[in-house]
């Protein structure tokens, strides 16, 4: 789907898929590629949000310390600074701003209590323009409504082994 299609698809539904809140509630886009930042920069900014992006976890820590957001999505695997331990640095920092992490593969570690930091939802590439919208929608509105945001396991993923991988998941 090209960018045009996207953005058209996008405008359609911006009422229905951002929670009500005033002012328009801020994004941070964390991710390497330059295509799919701006790809899920501009859908997210049509639909309404303020977006900012980084293009590492160095970035990202420089734009946190800077500005307050309502929602992270970060890409895990980055150079430099991975997804993980960009989460894990803002968690031992005491941010808890909500995140949502996208993964291009899924782990290969054993099934381990809590081997994540507290992550909100996952993303699972490729992810199609409505995963992100309602992954995003979820979470900001979990969020502000001061419920205790818990994992999401990705729409777009239908595997035995990714189910008892989030089954032993405590957070």
């Amino acid at each position: 789907m090209d960018a045009y299609n996207v953005l058209r698809c996008g405008g359609a539904v911006r009422a229905a898929l951002q929670c009500q809140t005033h002012p328009p509630q801020r994004i941070l886009v964390v991710e390497d590629e330059p295509d799919i930042r701006q790809l899920d920069t501009e859908v997210l900014r049509e639909s309404g949000y303020q977006v900012d992006t980084a293009e590492n976890g160095l970035r990202a820590l420089d734009s946190l310390n800077a500005d307050h957001y309502d929602l992270l999505i970060i890409e895990e695997e980055m150079s430099t600074v991975t997804g993980l331990e960009l989460v894990n640095e803002l968690r031992s920092e005491g941010l808890l701003v909500p995140v949502i992490l996208v993964l291009g593969t899924m782990p290969t570690e054993g099934l381990s209590p809590n081997p994540w930091p507290q992550v909100q939802a996952i993303l699972l590439k490729p992810y199609t323009v409505a995963e992100l919208f309602r992954t995003v929608r979820e979470v900001l509105c979990a969020a502000s409504g001061g419920a205790h945001v818990r994992y999401a396991p990705p729409a777009n993923w239908q595997s035995p082994v990714f189910s008892s991988w989030l089954m032993g998941l405590t957070i």
